[in-house]
């Protein structure tokens, strides 16, 4: 290895939501017929870590060939040199009432990006104090309405700046970094729970006969709002030679990544920054 050339193992990576995405469900167990997916303990939404591989392996057979992408990521009779995760929830936009939205978090997600990030190679120790129901944490006091929730506002601007800078380099635009410390949100889980199951954008679509223009097929389809702020984590296999400079690097010129469906009406675009070991 070269002097002064550290090999990344593990990498953190953020994925700002520029426009709505659909990562779809196996199934649907309500009123909406094309849910999005959601881990089967906390109902939390997530991109499952086989449409990561798969978004991943695609852009990365563009840009690096398809004999480095099989390296990589494998093929079918043989295991590639990384691990990828479910993409996780961090940040949720939530329509603000009294101003503009709010990005909203709770103790549970912010505790669980720690362990992450541990697992990354990244050490954070930053205590959490869980507000009750009728509260919630951010920079200024204030009565906050939150869909049709009243919540009063603590001011804990201490808490909203360490965490906000816990969270900046998971964000890729800069002037979208610097703003976050004026609109995170810390909620009581049982309130995150509630934002997550019930408060996702539920759209109507339809297919149209081409000759009388009568509905042929109405459906209703949930999706995850632009803003959203979810990451995953890329491991280098510690079996296998190398690191991860050939995975990033699909990255480095175009820091852009579609995942989910409706490709072709423009969702699913995420805006990527990577978090790797010792920082960003």
């Amino acid at each position: 290895m070269e002097s002064g050339v550290v090999k990344v193992k593990r990498a953190l990576i953020g994925m700002l939501a520029e426009t709505s995405i659909h990562p779809g469900a196996e199934s649907n167990t309500g009123v909406v017929d094309l849910p999005v997916a959601r881990e089967a303990a906390t109902g939390y939404p997530l991109i499952p870590g086989s449409s990561m591989k798969g978004t991943l392996r695609t852009t990365a057979k563009e840009l690096l060939g398809n004999a480095e992408t099989e390296q990589i990521f494998g093929k079918i009779d043989n295991a590639g040199q990384v691990a990828i995760t479910d993409a996780r929830l961090l940040l949720l936009p939530i329509r603000s009432l009294t101003g503009h939205y709010r990005w909203v978090t709770c103790p549970y997600l912010i505790q669980r990006l720690q362990r992450d990030l541990a697992l990354a190679g990244i050490s954070v120790n930053l205590d959490v104090e869980t507000p009750a129901d009728n509260q919630a944490f951010t920079a200024t006091n204030g009565v906050l309405h939150l869909e049709e929730l009243m919540l009063q506002g603590k001011a804990r601007p201490e808490l909203i700046e360490s965490l906000a800078c816990l969270i900046k380099p998971l964000i890729l635009h800069k002037f979208v970094a610097e703003e976050l410390v004026h609109q995170l949100t810390i909620v009581s889980n049982d309130r995150m729970k509630y934002f997550a199951s019930y408060c996702l954008p539920v759209r109507a679509r339809n297919v149209l006969n081409k000759k009388t223009k009568t509905s042929e097929n109405l459906w209703y389809e949930e999706s995850l709002p632009p803003d959203t702020l979810l990451y995953t984590l890329l491991l280098h296999r510690p079996d296998i030679k190398g690191d991860l400079s050939k995975p990033l690097s699909i990255f480095t010129e175009t820091p852009y990544l579609q995942v989910g469906g409706n490709e072709t009406m423009g969702q699913g675009w995420c805006a990527i920054s990577v978090y790797e070991e010792g920082g960003k």
